[in-house]
């Protein structure tokens, strides 16, 4: 079925393009294919089930535009945090559910499935099994986020051709600057902070000592959180996991089981004979009973709200989950990024509406634009005089991702969180080199001496870089006064651990620029106990669905000839990290050409 639909949709595509009048045919068509799908019921539940938590998936803070439905293509699933967490704690009252079974192996894509996001999810397996309800895991090949989520389990069941590839945490940025004196191209720098080294890819061919100080501290941070939390769980000590993960960095059955870090080894077969008769189909052609987690999460939320759906949430005190996912740029953004202009106006209009009592900010961002950051600062500040605003900082919540976080009431995040990187870099490119090489040049007339100093045609002079740092010296300043501000921090104190330094969760509160551990369930508690509103009120998350001329134009590019398809492999993952890093430049897009964004794109692997 989902072929046909694909095959027909791309035809429809085709239509477009030789007939204007195919557009309503095409729109017809994805209406009628709306109404199928609002019209499907949700899937039942057989009593004694298992739901089947599958990690091949991507878990974002904030959930998905669009619902593609039939047309994902076979792409991987995206799920959204608080749609996992609230599933897991429904079941955990369902008596129809029996038990958990994690499989599979999560696909991290963008900000996504990052450590924080993990660790709500893993407190939420736990309360389950806390539940009295029993938790199974079974791997194959599972990285070290598939095996901290496994790890929480009451069994933990391995193939016995399987491996857990858990060798420790690593990050190794791609350096460009070989790349761009070999082609002409100049880069000029101007920055504050001895720790701000988002600049370096492209300016050095390797870490500065200070950026390979405040990593190194970073990723030994997040690792010991990681190590902490297994070994707890797996009821072994930090030292003795740690032992197990040095002797074999890539550890196989034998090992695992005899570093007890699983608990069995046996084929998948075997386990799911074992869930069968746990479900009441011993012997049985059919499966054991089970339903997807996805699928159980739509059953939940349909039974909470007896049925009224979305219209429940049209009325009564509401809390707004608004999730500030991606890189801040100035404008609109596209989609995956935080536009300045957009998501001001979207707070705007909660500011402004009565039945919105508190508003919880999501952050998972590494920052951006330095303007754009100020414009959405400024609206939380506006809408926290009328009412409580609270900050639940996600995987990260660095410099812009810090700049719009820290007025607030309650900041929470989690021991893996990675922000602060409280510093500010101008970034100037050149291409005279490049364009003189093919016989290109550039003549100017200007009727002022800074009338082309933005330009990219030549290097900048001397004088038009002093204007250029006194501009990233003053908003430097605003920012580190904004924190002491907002913290009750002295401003000393503040510039000495600012620098651009980048810093966990954990630490982080032990400085000040956050007030609690914990996750994004913590920072929704605490905002209706600010805003006094008990147990009775509703959750309504921002942003928003896509409008459906958004949509279709999605459709339109994924069933295109040229829709670019994902490699796998080797090249697959140089192209891809190669791409990802290049692709950040498109976001530098501040009308100043100032930045407040985290030193490189920490790749925590």
């Amino acid at each position: 079925m989902k072929n046909f639909f694909t095959s027909m949709l791309g035809a429809l595509v085709a239509l477009i393009i030789f007939s204007g009048g195919a557009v309503l045919l095409f729109v017809g068509f994805l209406g009628a294919v709306a109404a199928m799908s609002n019209q499907q019921k949700t899937e039942n539940v057989e009593r004694g089930a298992y739901i089947v938590f599958d990690l091949d998936a991507n878990i974002t803070d904030s959930p998905p535009l669009i619902d593609l439905g039939i047309f994902n293509g076979g792409r991987k699933e995206t799920l959204q945090l608080r749609t996992v967490t609230r599933a897991l704690r429904a079941a955990a009252k369902d008596d129809r559910i029996a038990g958990v079974l994690i499989k599979g192996a999560l696909a991290p894509a963008g900000y996504g499935s990052g450590y924080a996001a993990l660790k709500d999810v893993r407190a939420a397996l736990a309360d389950f099994k806390a539940s009295g309800k029993p938790v199974k895991a079974y791997l194959n090949f599972a990285m070290t986020k598939d095996y901290y989520l496994a790890s929480v389990a009451d069994e933990v069941i391995i193939d016995p051709y399987g491996m857990i590839l858990m060798p420790g945490l690593a990050s190794q940025p791609v350096f460009f600057a070989g790349a761009f004196e070999k082609y002409g191209i100049g880069v000029q720098v101007t920055r504050v902070g001895k720790y701000k080294s988002y600049v370096e890819p492209y300016t050095r061919k390797d870490m500065s000592p200070e950026n390979r100080e405040q990593i190194q501290k970073l990723l030994d941070d997040v690792w010991g959180s990681l190590v902490s939390d297994i070994a707890k769980s797996r009821g072994i000590t930090p030292e003795a996991l740690q032992a197990t993960v040095n002797a074999q960095g890539l550890i196989r059955p034998d090992a695992a089981k005899a570093g007890k870090l699983i608990d069995r080894v046996a084929y998948r077969d075997e386990v799911i004979d074992e869930l069968k008769a746990k479900t009441g189909r011993k012997g049985s052609k059919q499966s054991f009973k089970q339903i997807s987690l996805a699928s159980y999460a739509k059953t939940a939320a349909d039974r909470a709200d007896g049925g009224k759906g979305r219209m429940a949430l049209a009325h009564g005190d509401r809390i707004a989950v608004v999730y500030a996912e991606g890189a801040i740029v100035d404008g609109d953004g596209e989609p995956g990024e935080i536009g300045g202009a957009k998501f001001s106006r979207e707070l705007r209009s909660l500011r402004q509406d009565d039945n919105i009592k508190a508003i919880v900010l999501r952050v998972n961002s590494p920052g951006g634009s330095a303007a754009a950051s100020e414009t959405i600062q400024r609206e939380l500040r506006l809408a926290r005089k009328v009412k409580p605003v609270v900050v639940s900082m996600g995987s990260y919540a660095a410099s812009g991702g810090y700049w719009i976080s820290t007025y607030s009431d309650r900041i929470f995040a989690e021991p893996t969180t990675i922000t602060g990187s409280i510093g500010v870099f101008g970034l100037q490119f050149d291409v005279q080199k490049l364009a003189n090489n093919f016989g290109i040049t550039f003549d100017t007339v200007k009727t002022g001496k800074f009338a082309d100093a933005l330009t990219i045609a030549r290097p900048k002079t001397d004088e038009e870089l002093a204007v250029l740092q006194h501009m990233v010296d003053w908003i430097y300043d605003q920012f580190t006064e904004k924190v002491a501000d907002s913290r009750h921090l002295n401003l000393d104190f503040v510039k000495e651990i600012a620098q651009g330094r980048v810093w966990s969760g954990a630490e982080a509160k032990k400085l000040g620029l956050v007030d609690e551990i914990g996750g994004l369930d913590a920072a929704i508690k605490f905002a209706a106990e600010k805003a006094k509103l008990g147990a009775d009120y509703r959750l309504v998350e921002y942003p928003r669905k896509k409008e459906l001329a958004e949509a279709i134009g999605e459709l339109i590019d994924r069933v295109t000839p040229n829709t670019r398809v994902q490699q796998g492999g080797l090249l697959g993952e140089i192209s891809e990290r190669l791409g990802a890093e290049l692709k950040t430049l498109k976001t530098f897009n501040d009308p100043q050409g100032i930045y407040a964004r985290l030193p490189l794109d920490l790749y925590v692997k």
